[in-house]
């Protein structure tokens, strides 16, 4: 007979469910994984809202994925099961011009693993060989599932230049704006304050390093932020990516400075106040995901010990209980939530 395996559905927030399809197998150039942790990102939880201008709906989530290759297909060197490994989820063309210049986070034809196909939140999947980072040896699976949610501020950091001496504006203390945090102090910003409007998560935020955290919804929240900063910020990486972030990130952000967007925004137009970024000369610069350059270094930032995973993964629970996942997912408190999937 035919193995079975477990892959969760997503029809909505309220709709997550389990099928039983058959198990794949590992095609050419391919490796069969089997999952051992997988992140429930702010994606999923914009998806199964029905509001994620790039995930339509049913999806088959999962694309912050660590796992153990079960075998590997024809042509595949390299790897061999019993290998550990994280999953970089961008499908790119690898011919397009974006390809050809090594910005293949950008590729013309992107598809993400999980998102625009059938994820890793299942007992097995397949995945090209080369889209996966072997895991070293001494880190643990919860500190590699972190690897990829830290890629994407890894990469929106070395966007932003050199930070050696500069001041940094984050708005939103949600798991990416407090590895954005990591990855900015790795960056050697002088100064960093952090906007949040719940005070744990300020909190949180003030115990990974950030100079000063504010309420994001302070009636004066730029001149509050110029005391901290001794002045405007250099740049300022918006984790929110809203109307009213985008109109506060204008206001925090010194003359000639750069605007980082990193949250993915909703779906339409969003207004902005372009007379100031023309008159003050403000460059606004959006960061999607990353490139194996910032996966490493993600991976070496983890091993160094500059994350801490018990500030970050604030739940855990079963791949049969993913619907509980994803509604946990909507309580603010929450940072990180993983779905394990234990070895039989």
């Amino acid at each position: 007979m035919t193995e079975l395996i477990r892959q969760v559905l997503v029809r909505s927030i309220d709709d997550v469910t389990i099928e039983h399809v058959p198990a794949p197998v590992a095609g050419d150039g391919e490796l069969l994984v089997r999952t051992t942790v997988v992140g429930v990102c702010g994606s999923d939880t914009h998806a199964a809202l029905g509001d994620h201008p790039f995930i339509d709906l049913p999806y088959r989530p999962g694309h912050e994925v660590v796992g153990v290759v079960a075998a590997a297909g024809p042509g595949v060197t390299g790897f061999g099961p019993g290998d550990r490994v994280i999953i970089e989820p961008n499908l790119y063309c690898g011919v397009c011009p974006q390809c050809r210049h090594g910005q293949y986070n950008i590729c013309q034809e992107l598809r993400v693993f999980g998102c625009q196909t059938s994820g890793g939140m299942a007992d097995l999947f397949t995945i090209p060989a080369d889209r996966v980072h072997p895991i070293p040896e001494q880190m643990s699976d919860l500190e590699a599932a972190l690897v990829e949610p830290l890629a994407t501020p890894v990469h929106a950091v070395r966007k932003a230049g050199d930070l050696h001496g500069r001041t940094v504006a984050i708005l939103g203390a949600g798991p990416i704006g407090l590895l954005v945090l990591i990855a900015a102090k790795q960056a050697g910003a002088a100064r960093i304050v952090v906007t949040d409007l719940l005070p744990g998560k300020r909190e949180r935020a003030l115990r990974m390093g950030a100079d000063a955290t504010l309420p994001a919804d302070a009636p004066e929240l730029a001149a509050l932020a110029q005391d901290v900063l001794i002045g405007h910020a250099d740049v300022v990486f918006d984790c929110v990516a809203r109307e009213q972030s985008m109109a506060q990130a204008i206001d925090l952000v010194t003359k000639g400075g750069l605007i980082v967007v990193v949250g993915v925004g909703a779906a339409g137009t969003t207004p902005i106040r372009l007379d100031l970024v023309q008159d003050r000369e403000i460059r606004v610069e959006g960061s999607l995901m990353y490139v194996a350059d910032d996966f490493r270094t993600a991976i070496s930032l983890i091993r160094s010990g500059m994350v801490d995973v018990e500030e970050i993964v604030t739940a855990t629970y079963p791949l049969e209980d993913a619907g509980k996942a994803f509604a946990a997912t909507l309580d603010p408190e929450q940072v990180k939530i993983l779905v394990t999937v234990p070895s039989e």
